[in-house]
């Protein structure tokens, strides 16, 4: 039964939210900061806030009118030094847990608001037409959003095109998604859900395409209008990506990872990208090592070995390609005895199964992304006990006003025996 409350806020839990104690235990509270005293209408260890009594003197006006409603930002309430010095603390509250040396964690790198090239809308048809947006934490309704401070202004200020390519291709009342993916040749996107738009349909919304000037329009994966091939850019190296396709979020946070990752791996002949998406890592570590990239998704490896192909005067050393499920199927140390160096990039859920396999391999340098501290945590735990080095950890914070951290860490392999993961 939901109660009224008033709690103080004794911190910030790893997802952004109060944390408070009740009579009843632990009670987590959104859009609250460490040391408030606010009242809340509680229901077990969920709150929702009615009032702030006490503000921190951390607390800020947020900048977008729809936050606390679109279900997308958790901390625009949040001054900029105190979510910064909360978002790094992530990452040192995580490797601190697994007893691993927080000493090595570098300064982090934030992104700037309105920086994210890639935008994953909800859209819904109505009576009053398309509403676009995002949808509404712990709900399916969709937040017609008017700004948003986040995305690219290329992206946000297309909102008025997209809702009028869309409107021909959806029934009413049934929820969409689009990925909007902005390119160097212009606005990419893709429109996922249970809609079979006729040709008519699909005819209405090229019109628009072209009248707008995106470069590609699909519905379900199948191509409606491509004016122009949507490329990115990996370095100087030229990709066109599939319809969807992942996209590291801020292309100057890509760039800072990448160039950590060159980096440690600048002494490695042969590599091996692990998760590999659609060249992100690999196309640049190609420029100065033999590369064999391995991914699940068959059209983002496509692109990257179209990518490798399309390039041959940037005088690439020798990529190759494999599709492959490495959570059921990782390398085995086996098949990574031929690498001195490896990259993995694994989704929230990161890659156990993988670890222990390069723990137990002779690979000397791995450098390991994440946007999830806890399991980065853990798949470190597995590569340092098996007598890895951690030399570095650097926050990479390309999801503003959010929870998510990514990070980078580059690991060498000590000298000596190494342990095999059934030893530990």
């Amino acid at each position: 039964m939901s109660r009224t409350e008033t709690l103080t806020i004794d911190e910030l839990g790893a997802r952004g939210d109060g944390v408070a104690k009740s009579g009843d235990g632990q009670v987590f509270v959104p859009y609250t900061l460490a040391g408030e005293t606010v009242t809340v209408i509680a229901d077990g260890r969920r709150a929702a806030l009615l009032s702030v009594r006490t503000p921190s003197p951390d607390r800020v006006e947020p900048v977008c009118r729809h936050f606390e409603t679109c279900g997308g930002c958790a901390l625009q309430h949040m001054g900029p030094d105190a979510y910064r010095t909360w978002k790094a603390g992530l990452l040192d509250r995580a490797l601190g847990a697994r007893g691993l040396d927080t000493s090595v964690i570098r300064q982090a790198h934030f992104c700037e608001p309105r920086t994210r090239r890639r935008a994953v809308f909800s859209a819904i048809l109505t009576e009053k037409g398309v509403l676009l947006g995002f949808q509404q934490a712990a709900s399916n309704t969709v937040v017609d959003i008017e700004e948003c401070h986040v995305i690219a202004p290329e992206i946000d200020a297309a909102r008025p095109a997209l809702k009028a390519v869309l409107e021909p291709l959806l029934p009413a009342g049934r929820t969409v998604h689009a990925t909007v993916n902005l390119t160097l040749s212009g606005l990419d996107v893709a429109v996922e859900g249970k809609i079979a738009p006729d040709d008519r349909q699909k005819r209405a919304a090229a019109d628009i395409v072209r009248a707008e000037g995106l470069a590609r329009l699909t519905v379900n994966g199948e191509i409606v209008l491509a004016p122009k091939r949507p490329l990115v850019a990996f370095d100087d190296v030229m990709v066109s990506p599939p319809p969807g396709a992942f996209l590291q979020a801020v292309p100057e946070m890509e760039t800072v990872m990448a160039d950590l990752v060159t980096g440690h791996m600048a002494k490695s002949k042969r590599v091996a990208d692990l998760y590999a998406g659609c060249g992100t890592f690999a196309l640049r570590l190609a420029k100065s090592s033999t590369v064999h990239a391995v991914e699940g998704d068959g059209p983002a490896l496509a692109a990257l070995d179209r990518g490798f192909r399309d390039n041959s005067d940037r005088k690439l050393k020798p990529v190759t390609v494999e599709r492959r499920d490495l959570a059921r199927r990782p390398m085995t140390a086996h098949e990574l005895r031929v690498f001195d160096g490896v990259v993995f990039d694994p989704p929230r859920a990161g890659a156990e199964a993988q670890a222990r396999e390069i723990a137990a391999s002779t690979v000397r340098r791995v450098a390991a992304i994440s946007c999830n501290p806890e399991t980065l945590a853990r798949d470190l735990a597995i590569l340092i006990q098996a007598g890895f080095t951690l030399k570095s950890v650097t926050p990479v914070d390309q999801f503003i006003w959010t929870p998510h951290l990514e990070a980078v860490a580059l690991l060498e392999r000590r000298t000596g025996r190494k342990r095999h993961w059934s030893d530990m």
